[in-house]
C-alpha cells in the first residue's frame, strides 16, 4: 500500500494552490487543480428556478401557510393574484425605464427598438389586468342590497389591507388607537363602501398621496383633536383616536355624500363623522 507523505519538504511546489484553497496539503505527486476546479463554478444555463411547477409549489406553499393563521383559500387567492398583478405592473415599469435605444444604430434600428418596446409594455399591461380581473373577480355580480347601493360587498381582506394602510399612516400625527377594533372594522367597511372593487385596490396609494398633500393641515387636525390632545376619546371627536380617522377623512373630502349613505347602512354614531367634518374645517388654515 502507498503511504502519502505529509511532511512539508515532500510537497511540490505546484500543490501549494490547492493548499491555499482547501486550507489542506496536496500529498506529493497529485495533480495540481486547474483554475476552474479552484472556483468550481456552478453552470446554471439550465437550471429554471422560476418553471411552472416551482411556483406553483410556493403559491402551495402559501396557501398552506395563510390557511394555518386563519386566512381561507378564497382570501389568499385574491391577495396573491393582486401581488402578481402588482408584479406584472412593475415588470413594465422596470420595462420603461431600461437604456435606451444606442444612437451608433441609426433611426430605422431605433424605431424597431421603440416598437418593441412599446409592444412589450402593452403586453405587460394586458397581462396585469387580466391578473387584476382574477384577483377582483371581474363581472362577479353583487347581492341585491348592495347592488341597490352600486357596489360589491366589501370583504375581510379589503377591511385587513385598508388596516395595514391606513395605521402606520396614522401613528405620524398620534398614538395607538383606544378605539374598539370590532368599531374601526365597522368604520373601514363603511368608507371601503363608498368605492368601486378597483378603487379598492389601489386605496393604499390613494391614502397615502392625501397624508402626504394634506400633511401640514392633518398636523394641526391632530394636534389640536387627536390621541395627544385635551380631548377625551368618548365624543363626537373619538374617531381622531383611531386610525381610521385617516381613510374616513379621505372619504370625506372625495365622496361625502356616499360615505354618509354607507355611515348611515351600517348605523354607525352620526356625531362621529359630524365631528370628524367640522374638525377638519376647523384645521384649514393656522390659527391666527
Amino acid at each position: 500500500m502507498r503511504r502519502w507523505t505529509w511532511a512539508a519538504p515532500d510537497w511540490e511546489p505546484h500543490s501549494r494552490g490547492r493548499e491555499r484553497a482547501t486550507g489542506v496539503p496536496c500529498p506529493a505527486g497529485a495533480p495540481a487543480p486547474s483554475q476552474a476546479d479552484e472556483e468550481d463554478p456552478i453552470d446554471t444555463a439550465e437550471v429554471d428556478p422560476l418553471d411552472s411547477a416551482s411556483v406553483m409549489n410556493a403559491k402551495e406553499t402559501l396557501f398552506e401557510l395563510l390557511g394555518r393563521a386563519g386566512v381561507f383559500r378564497d382570501e389568499a387567492e385574491e391577495l396573491i393574484a393582486l401581488v402578481e398583478a402588482g408584479a406584472v405592473a412593475d415588470a413594465r415599469s422596470e420595462a420603461g425605464r431600461a437604456e435606451g435605444v444606442p444612437d451608433e444604430k441609426g433611426e430605422p434600428y431605433a424605431v424597431g427598438w421603440r416598437d418593441g418596446a412599446r409592444a412589450v409594455g402593452d403586453e405587460l399591461a394586458h397581462i396585469a389586468g387580466r391578473a387584476l380581473e382574477r384577483a377582483i373577480g371581474a363581472g362577479t355580480p353583487a347581492p341585491a342590497g348592495d347592488a341597490a347601493r352600486g357596489h360589491h360587498p366589501v370583504g375581510r381582506v379589503d377591511v385587513e389591507r385598508a388596516k395595514v394602510a391606513v395605521t402606520p399612516l396614522s401613528l405620524a400625527f398620534g398614538d395607538v388607537s383606544a378605539l374598539d377594533p370590532e368599531v374601526s372594522d365597522e368604520v373601514l367597511t363603511a368608507a371601503l363602501g363608498t368605492m368601486s372593487v378597483v378603487e379598492r385596490v389601489g386605496y393604499a396609494g390613494r391614502l397615502e398621496q392625501f397624508t402626504e398633500s394634506h400633511r401640514e393641515r392633518l398636523t394641526r387636525l391632530y394636534a389640536r383633536y387627536g390621541p395627544r390632545s385635551r380631548i377625551a376619546v368618548h365624543g363626537r371627536y373619538s374617531l381622531l383616536h383611531s386610525p381610521t380617522s385617516i381613510a374616513v377623512l379621505e372619504r370625506l373630502t372625495a365622496a361625502p355624500l356616499a360615505l354618509r349613505t354607507e355611515w348611515e347602512h351600517a348605523e354607525l354614531p352620526p356625531a362621529w363623522l359630524d365631528g370628524l367634518g367640522t374638525a377638519w374645517l376647523a384645521s384649514e388654515a393656522p390659527p391666527g
